[in-house]
């Protein structure tokens, strides 16, 4: 095994400490007891029951989590709706401007996609709140969501779809019972990836919102204007332990898939011998 030069080892120990130390401090500071987040006066827990009884930050981050939820599904099932007919379609009339918008959110800049959404939903005369934002991510991460797709089903055995049809299925029953479990991996993925760009996104949000409906970023955004408090680093270290635990979880269920398909496609080997 090849060993790492020292200019490797230093450039990835650099690279990791630019990434996570400041991450490293900001859950150090949390526990902070002071008020002042820069002065360190003793380990204490304080301000996570502080943060628990907040009403505005408690409002935003159920606000957050309802937005992820309800977009992340919606581009979910229409960026594979999307990937489906891109992949398998084949060339039809106006296939290049369907992909091109499609895939224009990929491209454009936030400031964009927000300000014109912003200017739709004013034109139509649809109040901003929860709705607006959900129609908004919805349509900047079902893009991701369709590249995600897109890419499984391109290395996609057809036969498998073909051998249930010569058995009797129709085309929704193939697709449900045989594409849509093996692409099962590449949905999910899709769907943990819009929900993590919803949960994220600040720019967007803050075009499409309204007074009733104020997410967990824009709250953030605007109390760290007014300088930043220990209750803002105890809300990041939850945020940070969930996507931590979240992170773990998909790899370990991953590895434990993989495994799995590796075991069966043994079995099957050793069966048709």
């Amino acid at each position: 095994m090849k060993r790492m030069s020292w200019f490797n080892v230093t450039s990835l120990t650099l690279g990791f400490a630019f990434l996570y130390l400041p991450m490293i401090i900001l859950v150090i500071y949390s526990f902070n007891a002071s008020k002042l987040v820069t002065v360190w006066a003793g380990f204490s827990t304080r301000w996570y029951g502080e943060l628990v009884q907040n009403d505005a930050f408690l409002d935003a981050a159920w606000v957050t989590i309802k937005v992820a939820v309800m977009s992340s599904t919606l581009a979910t099932v229409l960026g594979t709706m999307a990937a489906y007919v891109l992949v398998r379609g084949g060339r039809f009339l106006g296939r290049t401007l369907f992909s091109g918008m499609i895939y224009a959110p990929l491209v454009m800049p936030e400031v964009i996609t927000g300000l014109s959404l912003l200017l739709l939903f004013i034109g139509i005369g649809l109040d901003r709140g929860v709705l607006t934002i959900v129609l908004a991510h919805t349509t900047f991460s079902m893009c991701y969501v369709s590249v995600v797709v897109s890419s499984r089903l391109v290395t996609f055995d057809r036969s498998l779809e073909e051998a249930a049809l010569d058995l009797g299925c129709s085309g929704w029953d193939a697709f449900r019972l045989v594409t849509l479990p093996i692409i099962a991996p590449a949905v999910i993925s899709g769907w943990l990836l819009a929900f993590t760009l919803s949960l994220d996104d600040l720019v967007i949000a803050s075009f499409t919102s309204g007074p009733s409906a104020t997410t967990l970023p824009i709250k953030i955004f605007s109390a760290v204007r007014l300088g930043v408090s220990p209750e803002i680093n105890a809300l990041s270290t939850i945020m940070i332990a969930i996507v931590t635990v979240g992170v773990i979880t998909a790899s370990l269920v991953t590895k434990r898939n993989a495994v799995r398909a590796e075991a069966d496609t043994r079995a099957a080997e050793r069966a048709q011998a």
